[in-house]
């Protein structure tokens, strides 16, 4: 019932979107677009019919994703099992092997030792006969040197001489092993333990990058929320920027401050002499650098302002300079922005990018997955551009500003990272 006129509201007012009854069309809804509640009603479940449809599909669409990741999730996890069971039977059989070899290594040194014992027990019962057979020797000379009996010294001295002048043994050289003794193999053990902490060293990388890369992949985004949940902050490093651009307090936005000299050149037409301006030559004004390295899923926004800017991700080597464009090489892809279109740049090859032209492009990255998407920013987004890439380092946003000589003073244009987090 209306509560100003006391009947039942049986009409609608579409310009005030609400219901009334028949004496508030004569009062405050007069010259308002009004209908019965039942035309409302059917026009309005017209629509409840198409958004109820969509909902259903959607649903639908969503539960497919839904049960897709189950499954994949559930595989996944099968999966694993083996996969650990393998590991650990290969790790298995290679701490084995390096434990025969250690036992190996141990029974060497043993046999060695007992070798060096037998030999040296053999020649110290040798020695300690002679010693005894000389000490024997020595008491009877001392006892016939006091003998006063000339004939009996004589004939035992030339016996007792004889043998003091043949002695059984040469002389023995004795080595006194020191803790080096075995230097020379202890080295080799451990030039294999640095040999082969070197290979794991080296392997393990792949290794891990291999495990890394085997994951449940999502559902792809569609909507802007769904990509919004892999922004992450994003900072210009002032620390590498060109002596054209300008980066802001926060961080985000990059200025030109490039503002050139006209050049007068003189020009007779036939009446006198007259000046006109040379306009700059095409050339890049300069690059800025994101100081975060990505290696996941990632997702950030670029708005800009007038002029060419290219919005590019690319490898930071010790090699690269601000002097290579984005684009013109096998470390960088680029994306060009300019007003009369897009193109998409690398290894100084170029696509031309069809779609709607805007001043803002979404970049989503899956590292992971090896891909690189351009979005036009919207609900749905529009993908502008895709590209498959294996990629093997991280990777760092860019921008890069280009004076394409049609313009003098270029202050006024900037590109700016979207505060999306």
């Amino acid at each position: 019932m209306c509560e100003k006129h006391n009947k039942l509201m049986e009409v609608y007012c579409r310009s005030d979107r609400k219901c009334i009854c028949y004496l508030c069309i004569i009062d405050e809804h007069k010259s308002h677009n009004t209908v019965s509640s039942a035309s409302e009603r059917a026009e309005e479940q017209k629509q409840l019919i198409v958004s109820q449809k969509k909902v259903q599909q959607r649903f639908q669409e969503r539960e497919k994703e839904l049960n897709g990741l189950l499954q994949a999730l559930e595989d996944f996890k099968t999966s694993t099992q083996p996969a650990m069971e393998t590991c650990d039977k290969i790790f298995e059989e290679m701490i084995c092997s390096v434990k025969k070899k250690r036992h190996l290594a141990k029974q060497l040194i043993g046999a060695q030792k007992a070798s060096a014992a037998a030999r040296a027990e053999e020649l110290q019962l040798q020695l300690e006969e002679e010693i005894s057979k000389m000490k024997g020797r020595d008491a009877e000379l001392e006892q016939l040197s006091h003998t006063e009996d000339h004939i009996h010294f004589i004939q035992s001295f030339q016996s007792l001489s004889t043998f003091c002048e043949s002695p059984d043994l040469p002389p023995v050289s004795v080595f006194y092993p020191q803790r080096s003794t075995f230097k020379p193999l202890t080295d080799c053990v451990s030039k294999l333990r640095d040999d082969m902490e070197r290979l794991l060293k080296d392997t393990w990388p792949g290794i891990l990058n291999t495990v890394s890369n085997i994951d449940v992949v999502p559902p792809a985004p569609k909507t802007r929320e769904d990509f919004l949940r892999y922004c992450r902050p994003l900072t210009l490093d002032e620390n590498d920027v060109s002596q054209y651009l300008t980066i802001s307090e926060e961080h985000r936005r990059v200025t030109s401050n490039y503002c050139p000299v006209d050049t007068r050149l003189n020009y007779n037409n036939g009446y006198g002499r007259h000046e006109y301006s040379r306009p700059p030559p095409q050339q890049k004004m300069g690059q800025v650098w994101c100081r975060e390295g990505l290696s996941e899923r990632c997702y950030w926004e670029v708005s800009w302002s007038g002029a060419t800017w290219s919005v590019a991700v690319f490898y930071k080597d010790g090699s690269r300079t601000k002097d290579l464009e984005f684009g013109t090489d096998n470390k960088s892809w680029s994306f060009l922005c300019s007003p009369n279109g897009s193109t998409f740049r690398h290894n100084n090859g170029s696509k031309a990018v069809s779609g709607p032209r805007s001043s803002s492009v979404g970049v989503y990255l899956d590292y992971k997955l090896g891909t690189l998407s351009f979005y036009n920013v919207s609900d749905p987004m529009t993908l502008l551009h895709k590209e498959h890439i294996k990629f093997t380092e991280p990777l760092y946003p860019g921008f890069e500003l280009k004076n394409t000589g049609s313009q003098y003073d270029l202050t006024r244009y900037y590109a700016e990272l979207m505060k999306l987090w």
